[in-house]
This record gives structure tokens, C-alpha cells and sequence, in this order.
């Protein structure tokens, strides 16, 4: 009988013919490559030919606009320049494929600002991981719901109290700078002010005396706040970080991830003690003639109309967006309001005199007092119309928007609210670079359009966000 062949196993290796599938790996990734390119080229044909009544600063074919901007303080003036130039509605590119419509005119902004249009969901996803799905990045009926749950929170008499208690952050901070009256040395300002407001939200949303003023490098919880500021903030100016990919495999990804654990912990914490401190509590009335309400007091009873609160995820967003917020940007317009008294000392003279009338032996200024400085606050304005805390603004078109002089931006285009530009318009403002608080006369107002003046932003997302 004739001995049988002998039948070798066939290894997986001489099956598929692995330098075969290297071959077959590229092909595939060339054409996602491809594909993808394909889809950006397309859509970059589209915003041209949508934008083509939007004349605007000539582009580069691959960086846009990008490297217009030098990053030395004079990006915002050559934006308005371009706005003077192009009849303050032009397109700026952001590399090859994104493009924005910038707004820098009132008539244009109402457009937008009164409409239910989305925000961007571009810069904003970057805040997400943090802040969660909060006020600031919801949208539809959750927004509606939650913006409704909170506005309790800002009525008067609840906002009455916290008038002393950032007085108190205030002359803490004052208290610093002593040491630094005699010296005749300048100093970082902002530094000061942002640890003075962080310690002011931190009394008023928590009810919570972090000493984060004299000991803000100690506190681990603040640390982690102004991190995750300072990653977000560099994110969102780094290309390659756009790339969630990337940006979770870089050193600063990780610094990222490890202060978010480091601040949603904190604020889980204290969430959960005050529900077990308040847990006999039915009323927040009960709670009001004990001490002041906080920000967490108003987000703990909040109720719909059928009586349902707001989850521990919701109450954690919302703390952490107030926290996110409210600090940086505050501390930003209170160092521009004293930068502007400084370079125009006749105005700071006429507000000094007129705030120790008001105080009239006081140490402090309470809320009665606020309505007795009308010349301050006409100059508060005025340098926030100078320096908005939040130069810019935008929104994401669901749907064909026309302007008032006909012009269209079809569905999904990103707009932007130029609000330092809309507030350097000179044919809206006279000598639009120069400190002038009489702007802000009642009679001055009145002449004006109310989307010439828009720091807080307008229409439905007005004030909260």
C-alpha cells in the first residue's frame, strides 16, 4: 500500500499572506484618506460658492487666515479693520476647510442673536469633558428647562446678600496690595482679580470659604480650576489638540484628565453633603431665615412644572459651569474697568468722589448703594464696550438665515458675533477707540440700536448664557 503524503497544517501566515495584508492596509487607508479629502473638498467648494456675496480678506489656500493672526495683541484691531473694509459682515478661514461668517455690525447681529440658533458646537465640545452638558453648551428643551430651573437663582433677594460677601473677597484682595503701595513696582493685576472672583463664586454658588486668596497655591481644588481653564483655553488654540486622539496622548491631555477627576470630585462631594445636610428641609424658606441662600440651594429645590428636579449629573454641570464661567471672565472685566480708570485718571477722580458720597462713612458698599453711582456705572460700561470679557460669540445656522439687506448663510454655516467689533464700529460709535462714559447718558441710549452694546450677549441666551 502506498504510503499516504504527508499534509502539512497550513499556518495562518502562508494563508492570508501577511506582507499581502500590508498592502491591503495601505490601499484602505490611501482611500479613507481620500474619502475623507473628498468630503472637505466638497464642502469647501460649498462655503465658497455660499460666501460669494460675502466678499473678505483674501485667504491663503492652506492656512487661511491663520497666519494673519501673530498673536501680539493686535489681532482683535486687525479683525475690525477688516470689518471697516468689508462692510462689516466677511468670512475668515480657519486652514483650508473651516470657514466663519464674522458679524460686526447691530442690524446684522440681531439677525442671529434673536434667533433659537444653536451655539457652535466647535470651540464648545472642549469645555463638554469638563462642565458637562450644563447651561452653556445645552441646547432645545433641556436649555429651556434648565435655564428655567435656574433662573430663581439670580432674583434679587437672592442676590441681595452676596454684595457683602464679595466685599469681603474685595478687601481681602485690597488688603494684598497694600504691600505693594509703598513699593512704587507694578504688578500682574489680572492674577489678583481672578483669585478674588474665584473666591467670591466660591462663597456665593458653595457657601464655601476657600482662603483662595492667600492660599491658592495649596487649595487642590483651585489648582485644578485654573488648570483645566489654562488646558481648554490651549486647545482651543492648537490645531493638532482639535484631535481628541492627539490631545488624550499628549502631556497635556493627561494633565487635563487628572485635574477634571480632581475638580468633578470636589464638586460630587459637595453636592452630596449638602443633600444630607438639607435632607429635613422642605422649604427653601426654611433654609432663608437661617442664613442666605447659595447658588446650590436654588439648584437642589429647583422644580419643573412636574415637580421634577434636577439629577446629580445636572446639578454637577451646572456648579461646574458657573464655576467655569463666571470667575475668568468677571476677573477679566474688573482688570479692564481699573486699566481704563487708570489711563483716564479725570474720570476715576469724578468715580472715587462720587462712591465715598454713596459709602457716606461706610466701610463697605451694600446693594441699596448700587443705584447711588451712576457715573461709575456709565463707566463700567464703557470699558466693557472697550473690552468685552468675551471679544466673540457664535452660532451654528439650522436653517437658511437672510440679513437685513437680503443676503443669505444656508443651514449648518458657523456664524460669529464680532462683539469687540460690533462695539469699535464707527458708524455706530463715534470715535469708537476713545473712553468716553457719557455714551451711556439715557438720551445717548436711546438713539442707539441695542445690539450695539452687547457684552452679555442677547435674546434668548441673554445674561445666564
Amino acid at each position: 500500500m502506498p504510503a499516504l503524503p504527508v499534509i502539512s497544517p497550513i499556518t495562518l501566515d502562508s494563508y492570508l499572506g501577511w506582507p499581502h495584508m500590508h498592502y491591503v492596509f495601505v490601499v484602505l487607508c490611501v482611500f479613507v484618506v481620500v474619502y475623507k479629502l473628498t468630503i472637505l473638498l466638497a464642502k469647501r467648494r460649498e462655503a465658497l460658492r455660499n460666501f460669494q456675496a460675502f466678499p473678505g480678506p483674501p485667504p491663503h489656500w492652506l492656512f487661511g487666515h491663520v497666519l494673519e493672526f501673530k498673536q501680539d495683541g493686535t489681532d482683535m484691531d486687525k479683525v475690525v479693520k477688516w470689518g471697516q473694509e468689508y462692510s462689516y459682515v466677511f468670512p475668515i478661514w480657519f486652514g483650508p476647510f473651516l470657514s466663519i461668517i464674522i458679524v460686526q455690525h447691530p442690524d446684522y447681529a440681531k439677525t442671529i442673536l434673536t434667533s433659537s440658533e444653536p451655539k457652535d458646537d466647535f470651540a464648545y465640545r472642549f469645555v463638554e469633558g469638563w462642565i458637562g452638558n450644563g447651561l452653556l453648551v445645552s441646547e432645545g428643551q433641556k436649555w429651556f428647562r434648565q435655564r428655567r430651573l435656574l433662573t430663581p437663582g439670580f432674583h434679587y433677594d437672592v442676590l441681595k446678600p452676596y454684595v457683602k460677601l464679595m466685599s469681603e473677597s474685595a478687601e481681602t484682595m485690597l488688603d494684598k496690595w497694600e504691600s505693594y503701595a509703598s513699593t512704587n513696582e507694578p504688578f500682574e493685576l489680572f492674577k489678583h482679580m481672578s483669585l478674588m472672583t474665584l473666591d467670591s463664586i466660591m462663597k456665593c454658588a458653595f457657601s464655601c470659604y476657600s482662603n483662595c486668596q492667600t492660599e491658592g497655591g495649596t487649595n487642590a481644588y483651585i489648582k485644578a480650576v485654573y488648570d483645566l481653564s489654562f488646558l481648554i483655553d490651549l486647545r482651543l488654540r492648537m490645531f493638532p489638540y482639535h484631535s481628541d486622539l492627539i490631545f488624550h496622548l499628549s502631556p497635556h491631555g493627561f494633565r487635563y484628565r487628572k485635574a477634571r477627576q480632581v475638580a468633578l470630585s470636589h464638586t460630587e462631594e459637595v453636592i452630596r453633603k449638602r443633600q444630607e445636610a438639607l435632607k429635613e428641609e422642605k422649604e427653601l424658606g426654611q433654609i432663608q431665615a437661617k442664613r442666605y441662600l447659595d447658588f446650590l440651594d436654588i439648584l437642589l429645590f429647583a422644580r419643573d412644572e412636574n415637580q421634577q428636579g434636577l439629577s446629580d449629573e445636572d446639578m454637577r454641570a451646572e456648579v461646574d459651569t458657573f464655576m467655569f464661567e463666571g470667575h475668568d471672565t468677571t476677573a477679566s472685566g474688573l482688570s479692564f474697568i481699573l486699566y481704563c480708570l487708570a489711563c483716564n485718571p479725570e474720570h476715576q477722580k469724578i468715580c472715587r468722589k462720587e462712591i465715598m458720597e454713596a459709602l457716606h462713612d461706610k466701610e463697605t458698599m451694600e446693594w441699596e448703594d448700587l443705584s447711588k453711582i451712576p457715573y461709575t456705572t456709565m463707566c463700567i460700561k464703557e470699558a466693557l464696550r472697550l473690552y468685552p470679557p468675551v471679544p466673540g460669540i457664535s452660532r451654528k445656522t439650522t436653517k437658511t438665515v437672510t440679513f437685513c439687506d437680503g443676503r443669505t448663510v444656508p443651514a449648518g454655516s458657523v456664524v460669529g458675533i464680532g462683539v469687540f467689533g460690533i462695539h469699535r464700529n464707527a458708524s455706530v460709535w463715534e470715535n469708537p477707540n476713545v473712553f468716553d462714559p457719557l455714551r451711556f447718558l439715557p438720551e445717548n441710549i436711546a438713539k442707539r440700536s441695542p445690539h450695539a452694546f452687547v457684552p452679555f450677549s442677547a435674546g434668548p441666551r441673554f445674561v445666564l448664557t
